[in-house]
């Protein structure tokens, strides 16, 4: 192993023991710079990372945006590396981080694709099966486009998370941040119809395999793919698609993106902006005046 990758070894140890990141998190920071470590080879083999100028990762990043890596894709490698010469600065393993103020080529950002209002009433009121399973997929998915939650998130509940009453879910995030978001009366009535089909502790996961564990991610996009395609919805229909719905249908209707931001738990607006560029107010009332299924129907 050259020493050029031993270093990349060391401090992905670093990440996970001592910075405790998780391990795909970790894997991802491993990707991108054995990535790096394989083009400086090709170029420069012989050189030590603290031998490397700026104009080489300048180079590395404009040969790989002409092989088609996105902008998005370059940035997360030009963190990675940023990250990765911090740890080798406090090691006294480099004396400059060749990385600072390289910027990544924007790539155009795409709305991503989403169910208009009418595809996702079709697809959750078509109810899928009536037995067990049917229930916690009714339940599943009425609670992923109710909050707009990620599908680990999701898969990482437990029922003292939720809070009936109040009618708001306590989610774990990315960086393990916790957020409060609402949810409606439709996934609320879906939850209380799964959880008396429930016996186990409260802190027990909300959506459990057959051994009680955490339902996998896995299990939650096969399951939904089924359940779309036997309510007639013939969209590539996935878990974030249904989070990316919320979140359009609440801009299109409320215009409030830093509420929006705010329930998706973008960390920076921007992310959030690739949906719309709107005005800000609050998110209770937003979710409440503008959610499609947030409102009971009276009578």
């Amino acid at each position: 192993m050259s020493s050029r990758r031993a270093g990349i070894h060391a401090f992905l140890a670093w990440l996970g023991e001592v910075k405790r990141l998780s391990p795909s998190t970790v894997a991802t920071y491993r990707h991108d710079l054995e990535r790096f470590d394989d083009w400086v080879d090709a170029q420069m083999p012989q050189i030590d990372w603290s031998d490397l100028k700026p104009d080489s990762v300048r180079a590395h990043v404009a040969g790989e945006f002409r092989n088609g890596l996105s902008g998005v894709s370059l940035a997360k490698r030009l963190s990675a590396i940023r990250s990765f010469y911090r740890w080798l600065l406090r090691e006294g393993r480099a004396k400059v981080n060749p990385a600072d103020g390289i910027r990544a080529p924007k790539s155009p950002r795409k709305l991503p694709n989403v169910l208009d209002v009418d595809e996702m009433k079709a697809l959750l009121d078509h109810g899928g099966s009536a037995d067990t399973l049917g229930a916690r997929d009714r339940a599943m998915f009425e609670l992923l486009y109710s909050s707009a939650l990620r599908v680990s998130e999701l898969c990482a509940l437990r029922w003292s998370d939720v809070d009936f009453g109040q009618g708001l879910v306590r989610v774990v995030g990315k960086g393990s941040k916790t957020r409060v978001v609402p949810f409606g009366a439709k996934a609320a009535a879906a939850l209380r119809d799964w959880q008396t089909q429930q016996v186990g502790p409260h802190a027990s996961p909300v959506f459990a395999d057959k051994h009680g564990a955490p339902v996998s991610t896995n299990t939650v996009r096969a399951r939904l793919k089924r359940f779309a395609q036997s309510a007639g919805v013939w969209k590539r229909v996935h878990p974030h698609l249904l989070r990316h719905s919320a979140a359009s249908h609440l801009l299109e209707s409320s215009a409030n993106l830093r509420a929006v931001q705010e329930m998706l738990g973008h960390a920076d607006i921007g992310t959030t902006q690739i949906y719309t560029h709107l005005d800000f107010q609050h998110l209770a009332k937003v979710y409440d005046a503008a959610h499609p299924r947030a409102r009971k129907k009276s009578g």
